[in-house]
């Protein structure tokens, strides 16, 4: 397999990730829609949170005065309902009250209606108070934020029910190759078909990362018809082909995107993922009457390298055009249980399974060997300049999720 030139990982996806413009597309829609969304307006707030002053702990609400110098061998005593009132945590503190003490603190007297107050406390202890969450006025949240489950609980409680978001990417994923058939056939009636499986794999993952799939049919290698389906798929945000991105004689891909564009990179220092194509091509909006530029992602048709590219290109894009930050990987601290080789200049992932925290390698190579993903939990990433880890040595394992 030859190419042109081998672009380290980083390198390329800085190219890439520098061609891409962010969508400028917003909707208003229901808060309990838009976790992992991001914000297109600016959030603040109309009330205060809470909008009273509220009991921190069960207890008994008192004047602090008059608890001065309470303690269990020294109790002062409080008439109940008048000096000191009952309340819950949450629960209004009444207005001539500025303290509340635990209810641990306390004893009802064996007179009636007295309650022994153990602890002294000053003003406002244990109280919470209004706007002590949110004041009126406040900035909440700003533009551009990315909302999380705890976000949404926020603008909730301060009576936020529709915001206004950045559109989801709509990412068109369309597999290549004659050899293909729907992965509902039954590929044993014809010899040499199997069954296409890249677009479903790709699809969940372009929605895990917050985008929206747009399924295609499967292309024949043909370079028209490649041509073809990509200028149909234009009206999506990105486009991602898997297969045909090689060097063979039917890996037509790299040559359709640079027909109808520019190839930014083709051939990646990626192992397993070598031959990833990443390019632009220019769409025309015909509603806006303005050129915009789409990009495009030539992934290799064998599953474990798709798969690979796709998490080194096809994640930061979609975050980039979504807006979304890029989150680190969930990372797992282990031992090595054995010797990995790898092969200076590429940047090598290994599957892993991680048992009592020892990375007992699964397979180094076999781009097309997906048993070998499915019975890893995990990657361990070499980078370009090692040859290889030691055995028992530490290492960091991306958890495939």
């Amino acid at each position: 397999m030859v190419f042109k030139k081998r672009t380290r990982v980083d390198l390329a996806k800085k190219i890439l990730l520098e061609h891409i413009t962010p969508i400028e597309r917003v909707e208003r829609i229901p808060i309990k829609d838009a976790n992992n969304r991001v914000l297109a307006e600016t959030i603040t707030s109309a009330i205060d949170v809470p909008d009273h002053r509220r009991a921190a702990m069960d207890g008994y609400a008192v004047r602090a005065e008059e608890t001065t110098g309470a303690s269990p061998a020294n109790p002062v005593l409080l008439r109940e309902g008048i000096d000191c009132v009952r309340v819950h945590t949450g629960s209004p503190v009444p207005d001539e009250m500025d303290a509340v003490v635990m209810i641990e603190d306390t004893i009802p007297a064996e007179s009636g209606g007295m309650v022994e107050i153990r602890s002294a406390v000053h003003p406002n202890k244990h109280v919470s108070m209004a706007g002590e969450d949110v004041c009126h006025g406040d900035t909440v949240f700003g533009s551009g934020h990315h909302l999380r489950g705890c976000d949404i609980a926020m603008l909730g409680m301060i009576g936020v029910s529709h915001v206004l978001l950045y559109a989801c990417p709509r990412v068109a994923i369309i597999p290549t190759g004659s050899e293909l058939v729907p992965m509902q056939s039954e590929p044993e009636c014809e010899t040499g078909k199997i069954r296409e499986t890249n677009g479903i794999m790709v699809g969940l993952y372009v929605k895990k990362w917050g985008g929206i799939p747009v399924y295609k049919d499967i292309v024949i290698d043909d370079p028209d018809l490649i041509e073809k389906e990509i200028l149909a798929s234009a009206d999506c945000d990105a486009i991602i082909l898997c297969g045909g991105t090689s060097v063979g004689a039917r890996d037509y891909v790299p040559g359709a995107i640079e027909s109808l564009g520019s190839l930014l990179v083709h051939g990646v220092g990626l192992s397993p993922g070598k031959p990833a194509a990443l390019g632009m091509i220019d769409t025309i909006n015909k509603t806006a009457g303005e050129t915009r530029a789409l990009p495009v992602l030539s992934l290799p048709g064998y599953p474990v390298a798709c798969l690979i590219a796709l998490f080194e290109f096809g994640r930061p894009a979609i975050c980039e055009l979504a807006r979304i930050p890029l989150m680190p990987d969930r990372l797992m601290r282990a031992r090595l249980g054995a010797k990995i080789a790898s092969k200076i200049g590429y940047l090598t992932y290994t599957r892993v399974q991680v048992t009592g925290g020892v990375a007992h390698p699964v397979m180094t190579s076999g781009a097309g060997i997906l048993s070998s993903v499915t019975g890893s939990n995990g990657f361990v990433v070499i980078r370009e300049e090692l040859e290889g880890l030691d055995e028992g040595g530490e290492v960091d394992v991306i958890w495939i999720e």
